[in-house]
C-alpha cells in the first residue's frame, strides 16, 4: 500500500508543531496526545496500530496493535481524515521542547529506526513497528531495551527530539559514540552497539553512566541534545520535598529572591 501525500509547514523554535494539509480522503496517523488543533472538516478516528494492513483481518489488527505495546506506546492510534471536498489542515505539536524532525522514507530506502517514544505522526500507509535488537548488550544496557521503533514505507513520517537537534553523516566504518538517551534515530545500514565507559572513577563519579552507544557507518545518525529522561530528573531533582517550600528555602539569597519576584506564600 502506497503511503498518502501529504503537505506539511514545520511552526516554532523551541516548541514546534507541524501543520499538515490534507487533499480530499487523505490520512494522517498520530500518537495519542499529540494533536493541536483542525479545521472543521476533519473526522478523527480512532483505530488499532498504525492502519497500514487493513486487509489483513481482525488477527492481523491485533499484531499490529500489540507490536505497539511492546515499545511502552498505547494499543491505540488516532487517524484523522479530511472529510471535505477542499484541502483540509490539522496540527502536531511536540509534547516537550524541542525540534521536529520530518522523514520523507523514500530517502532511506524505506525504513528509518528510532527511539520508541520520538513517533509523531505519519501519512496513511506508513507502518509503526518494532525492530528488536539482534545484541544482548543492547537490551541489557542501552536504555533503549532489546526493542526500537521502525518506521517503513515510502510516505512522510514526523519524529520529534528534546533540545537542539544534530544530524551527523557517517562514512564507512566510522564511529560516534553517543549517550544511549540522546539518540533520536538512524538509517538502517547503521551498525548500533552498547560500549562499557570503563575506569573506576569514570564509573562511580563520572555522573555520565556506566555505558554509552556506540554507532558505527555508513548512514545518517540524529542526536538530541535533552532527553526528555534528563529533563525530567532535573525536574525532579528541583522539586519541592516533603515539609519544605522549595529547595532554597534555606538561603538568605534565596528567600530574597521569593521576595523579589513576588513569591510572598506562606
Amino acid at each position: 500500500m502506497r503511503a498518502h501525500e501529504i503537505d506539511y509547514e514545520i511552526f516554532g523554535e523551541e516548541m514546534q508543531y507541524v501543520e499538515i494539509e490534507l487533499d480530499p480522503q487523505e490520512i494522517v496517523i498520530a500518537e495519542a496526545g499529540s494533536f493541536m488543533m483542525m479545521d472543521n472538516n476533519i473526522q478523527m478516528q480512532t483505530i488499532f496500530g498504525d492502519g497500514s494492513q487493513e486487509q489483513t483481518g481482525i488477527f492481523g489488527k491485533l499484531l499490529s496493535a500489540g507490536k505497539r505495546v511492546l515499545t511502552g506506546e498505547s494499543l491505540f492510534m488516532t487517524a484523522f481524515i479530511n472529510q471535505n471536498y477542499g484541502k483540509a489542515k490539522v496540527s502536531f505539536a511536540s509534547p516537550y521542547p524541542g525540534k521536529i524532525l520530518p522523514i520523507d522514507l523514500t530517502q532511506f530506502s524505506g525504513k528509518f529506526i528510532c527511539q520508541k517514544d520520538a513517533f509523531l505522526c505519519a501519512a496513511k500507509g506508513v507502518s509503526v513497528g518494532i525492530e528488536f535488537s539482534k545484541k544482548l548488550g543492547r537490551g541489557l544496557f542501552g536504555g533503549e531495551g532489546f526493542i526500537m521503533q521502525k518506521i517503513e514505507g515510502d510516505g512522510m513520517a514526523f519524529v520529534h527530539s528534546g533540545g537542539t537537534m544534530a544530524k551527523k553523516e557517517l562514512k564507512a566504518g566510522e564511529i560516534l559514540k553517543v549517550d544511549t538517551g540522546c539518540i533520536i534515530g538512524f538509517t538502517q545500514d547503521i551498525d548500533y552497539d552498547i560500549e562499557f565507559i570503563g575506569g573506576i572513577r569514570n564509573s562511580i563519579f563520572g555522573g555520565e553512566g556506566l555505558f554509552y552507544a556506540t554507532l558505527r557507518g555508513p548512514g545518517t545518525v540524529y542526536i538530541q541534545s535533552l532527553p526528555f529522561s534528563r529533563l525530567a530528573d532535573r525536574i525532579i531533582a528541583s522539586a519541592p520535598k516533603a515539609g519544605g517550600n522549595s529547595r532554597d528555602e534555606g538561603s538568605l539569597l534565596g528567600g530574597l529572591g521569593n521576595l523579589l519576584d513576588g513569591d510572598n506564600r506562606f
